[in-house]
């Protein structure tokens, strides 16, 4: 189930009146230092801009991949833990704007987890410690610690006691060893 706030919108839609909902130079500052942040080489140089300018949370040695796209609108409602990976281009949303609504909510993601390429996070879940989510999920709703998900929809494709026992019975050949 997704946390989110509900906020009722009368006549038109919520994001033609969208600088109610939001101050335009809050939306301009929080574009132009994204911007900037999706395309910094330096990951130390990138979380940085992100904790400094849009007032996220991200823990250490996090790493957001080229293109990732942190919401324009309200970054400081995303967390990220240690160690983790945002794959190439994923979207991270904290807000969704509907016809008779707008709705915010707080994205919560884990350390030591791995979203891969071109996933979509909406608005008012969390992502547990340990997860695995795979390229080009919509992640609708949480995703438990220690599990792999993928799709669209987003399904549980292993559990954690699933994912374990696949660990024990990994032998990797490694070749830098």
């Amino acid at each position: 189930m997704r946390r989110t706030e509900r906020y009722k919108v009368e006549g038109s839609n919520s994001l033609w009146q969208i600088y109610k909902t939001v101050s335009f130079w809050k939306v301009v500052k929080c574009f132009i230092f994204g911007q900037i942040g999706r395309i910094t080489p330096f990951m130390s140089w990138k979380n940085w801009i992100y904790r400094t300018f849009l007032g996220m949370k991200i823990g250490d040695k996090t790493s957001l991949a080229l293109m990732v796209m942190p919401d324009t609108m309200f970054p400081e409602r995303i967390s990220i833990g240690d160690n983790t990976i945002i794959g190439f281009n994923t979207t991270i949303l904290a807000h969704e704007y509907l016809i008779d609504e707008y709705r915010l909510g707080d994205v919560k993601i884990g350390s030591n987890v791995m979203i891969g390429a071109n996933s979509t996070i909406l608005p008012g879940v969390e992502i547990g410690d340990g997860a695995i989510v795979s390229a080009a999920t919509l992640v609708h709703k949480d995703v438990p610690a220690g599990s792999m998900c993928g799709g669209n929809p987003m399904q549980i494709i292993f559990t954690a006691e699933q994912m374990a026992e696949r660990k024990k019975r990994d032998v990797p050949q490694w070749h830098n060893a």
